[in-house]
Protein backbone atom coordinates (compact mmCIF):
# COMPACT_ATOMS: atom_id res chain seq x y z
CA UNK A 1 0.00 0.00 0.00
CA UNK A 2 2.93 2.36 0.73
CA UNK A 3 4.27 2.07 -2.82
CA UNK A 4 0.78 2.74 -4.20
CA UNK A 5 0.56 5.82 -1.99
CA UNK A 6 3.96 7.03 -3.24
CA UNK A 7 2.87 6.46 -6.85
CA UNK A 8 -0.37 8.36 -6.28
CA UNK A 9 1.36 11.31 -4.65
CA UNK A 10 3.95 11.37 -7.45
CA UNK A 11 1.24 11.40 -10.12
CA UNK A 12 -0.75 14.09 -8.31
CA UNK A 13 2.32 16.29 -7.89
CA UNK A 14 3.13 15.94 -11.59
CA UNK A 15 -0.49 16.79 -12.45
CA UNK A 16 -0.25 19.91 -10.32
CA UNK A 17 2.99 20.89 -12.07
CA UNK A 18 1.32 20.54 -15.46
CA UNK A 19 -1.69 22.56 -14.31
CA UNK A 20 0.69 25.28 -13.09
CA UNK A 21 2.21 25.31 -16.59
CA UNK A 22 -1.28 25.80 -18.01
CA UNK A 23 -1.82 28.74 -15.64
CA UNK A 24 1.41 30.35 -16.88
CA UNK A 25 0.38 29.72 -20.49
CA UNK A 26 -2.99 31.33 -19.75
CA UNK A 27 -1.22 34.41 -18.43
CA UNK A 28 0.91 34.52 -21.57
CA UNK A 29 -2.24 34.10 -23.62
CA UNK A 30 -3.75 37.11 -21.85
CA UNK A 31 -0.80 39.27 -22.90
CA UNK A 32 -1.02 37.95 -26.48
CA UNK A 33 -4.73 38.70 -26.63
CA UNK A 34 -4.18 42.23 -25.40
CA UNK A 35 -1.42 42.75 -27.99
CA UNK A 36 -3.54 41.00 -30.66
CA UNK A 37 -0.54 38.83 -31.47
CA UNK A 38 -2.10 35.96 -33.42
CA UNK A 39 1.22 34.20 -34.06
CA UNK A 40 1.96 34.12 -30.33
CA UNK A 41 -1.56 32.84 -29.63
CA UNK A 42 -0.98 29.95 -32.04
CA UNK A 43 2.28 29.04 -30.29
CA UNK A 44 0.60 29.16 -26.88
CA UNK A 45 -2.26 26.99 -28.12
CA UNK A 46 0.21 24.37 -29.37
CA UNK A 47 1.95 24.36 -25.99
CA UNK A 48 -1.41 24.03 -24.22
CA UNK A 49 -2.27 21.03 -26.38
CA UNK A 50 1.03 19.36 -25.47
CA UNK A 51 0.38 19.92 -21.75
CA UNK A 52 -3.19 18.65 -22.16
CA UNK A 53 -1.83 15.45 -23.70
CA UNK A 54 0.49 14.97 -20.74
CA UNK A 55 -2.42 15.58 -18.36
CA UNK A 56 -4.50 12.92 -20.11
CA UNK A 57 -1.67 10.42 -19.61
CA UNK A 58 -1.31 11.42 -15.96
CA UNK A 59 -5.07 11.10 -15.51
CA UNK A 60 -4.91 7.53 -16.82
CA UNK A 61 -2.00 6.73 -14.49
CA UNK A 62 -3.87 8.24 -11.53
CA UNK A 63 -6.96 6.16 -12.34
CA UNK A 64 -4.83 3.01 -12.54
CA UNK A 65 -3.27 3.70 -9.13
CA UNK A 66 -6.66 4.54 -7.60
CA UNK A 67 -8.08 1.30 -9.03
CA UNK A 68 -5.26 -0.69 -7.42
CA UNK A 69 -5.83 1.15 -4.11
CA UNK A 70 -9.56 0.48 -4.30
CA UNK A 71 -8.82 -3.22 -4.80
CA UNK A 72 -6.47 -3.28 -1.80
CA UNK A 73 -8.98 -1.42 0.38
CA UNK A 74 -11.91 -3.50 -0.89
CA UNK A 75 -13.76 -0.43 -2.15
CA UNK A 76 -15.58 0.28 -5.41
CA UNK A 77 -13.30 2.07 -7.89
CA UNK A 78 -16.19 4.02 -9.40
CA UNK A 79 -16.78 5.73 -6.05
CA UNK A 80 -13.09 6.23 -5.24
CA UNK A 81 -11.99 9.86 -5.02
CA UNK A 82 -9.01 11.50 -3.38
CA UNK A 83 -11.29 12.98 -0.71
CA UNK A 84 -12.78 9.55 0.09
CA UNK A 85 -9.33 7.99 0.07
CA UNK A 86 -8.19 10.56 2.64
CA UNK A 87 -11.13 9.46 4.79
CA UNK A 88 -10.26 5.78 4.36
CA UNK A 89 -6.75 6.43 5.67
CA UNK A 90 -7.94 7.35 9.16
CA UNK A 91 -5.29 5.22 10.83
CA UNK A 92 -2.46 6.69 8.79
CA UNK A 93 -2.25 10.42 9.56
CA UNK A 94 1.02 10.90 7.65
CA UNK A 95 -0.48 9.64 4.40
CA UNK A 96 -3.68 11.58 5.04
CA UNK A 97 -1.67 14.77 5.43
CA UNK A 98 0.35 14.15 2.25
CA UNK A 99 -2.79 13.56 0.21
CA UNK A 100 -4.59 16.52 1.80
CA UNK A 101 -1.70 18.85 0.95
CA UNK A 102 -1.45 17.81 -2.69
CA UNK A 103 -5.25 17.90 -3.03
CA UNK A 104 -5.27 21.47 -1.68
CA UNK A 105 -2.48 22.45 -4.09
CA UNK A 106 -4.36 21.03 -7.07
CA UNK A 107 -7.58 22.79 -6.03
CA UNK A 108 -5.74 26.11 -5.66
CA UNK A 109 -4.07 25.71 -9.05
CA UNK A 110 -7.42 24.73 -10.60
CA UNK A 111 -9.06 27.86 -9.20
CA UNK A 112 -6.23 30.02 -10.57
CA UNK A 113 -6.64 28.40 -13.96
CA UNK A 114 -10.40 28.91 -13.90
CA UNK A 115 -9.92 32.62 -13.11
CA UNK A 116 -7.36 33.05 -15.92
CA UNK A 117 -9.68 31.31 -18.38
CA UNK A 118 -12.58 33.53 -17.33
CA UNK A 119 -10.49 36.68 -17.87
CA UNK A 120 -9.25 35.44 -21.24
CA UNK A 121 -12.80 34.67 -22.29
CA UNK A 122 -13.84 38.23 -21.39
CA UNK A 123 -10.90 39.66 -23.32
CA UNK A 124 -11.74 37.56 -26.38
CA UNK A 125 -15.38 38.62 -26.23
CA UNK A 126 -14.32 42.27 -26.03
CA UNK A 127 -11.96 41.78 -28.96
CA UNK A 128 -14.78 40.23 -30.99
CA UNK A 129 -17.04 43.17 -30.14
CA UNK A 130 -14.34 45.56 -31.36
CA UNK A 131 -13.98 43.65 -34.62
CA UNK A 132 -17.74 43.73 -35.09
CA UNK A 133 -17.77 47.47 -34.39
CA UNK A 134 -14.95 48.05 -36.89
CA UNK A 135 -16.77 46.02 -39.56
CA UNK A 136 -19.96 47.98 -39.00
CA UNK A 137 -18.01 51.23 -39.20
CA UNK A 138 -16.33 50.21 -42.47
CA UNK A 139 -19.66 49.13 -43.95
CA UNK A 140 -21.25 52.45 -43.04
CA UNK A 141 -18.35 54.38 -44.56
CA UNK A 142 -18.92 52.66 -47.91
CA UNK A 143 -22.61 53.50 -47.99
CA UNK A 144 -23.64 56.82 -49.51
CA UNK A 145 -25.69 59.19 -47.38
CA UNK A 146 -29.31 59.87 -48.19
CA UNK A 147 -30.29 63.14 -49.82
CA UNK A 148 -32.75 65.53 -48.28
CA UNK A 149 -35.22 65.14 -51.16
CA UNK A 150 -38.88 65.07 -50.29
CA UNK A 151 -41.89 64.03 -52.35
CA UNK A 152 -45.20 65.94 -52.56
CA UNK A 153 -46.42 64.31 -49.32
CA UNK A 154 -43.40 65.75 -47.44
CA UNK A 155 -41.85 62.30 -47.00
CA UNK A 156 -38.17 61.62 -47.55
CA UNK A 157 -37.65 59.88 -50.90
CA UNK A 158 -34.62 57.96 -49.63
CA UNK A 159 -32.50 58.87 -52.65
CA UNK A 160 -28.79 58.22 -52.22
CA UNK A 161 -25.98 60.43 -53.38
CA UNK A 162 -23.72 59.02 -56.07
CA UNK A 163 -20.46 57.32 -55.23
CA UNK A 164 -18.49 60.54 -55.77
CA UNK A 165 -20.61 62.44 -53.30
CA UNK A 166 -21.43 65.20 -55.83
CA UNK A 167 -24.59 65.51 -57.89
CA UNK A 168 -23.37 68.09 -60.42
CA UNK A 169 -23.39 67.71 -64.20
CA UNK A 170 -20.39 68.75 -66.24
Amino acid sequence: MASLMDNLVEVLEEENTQYEKLVELSKSKKRAIIKTDVVELEKITEQEQEVSGLLRNLDNRRDAVLKDMADVLGKDFKEMTITKLIGYLGGQPKEQERLSEIRAKILTTGNQMQECNRRNEELLNQALEMVEFDLTLFKSMRQAPETANYNKDACNTGDLLGSSGFDAKQ
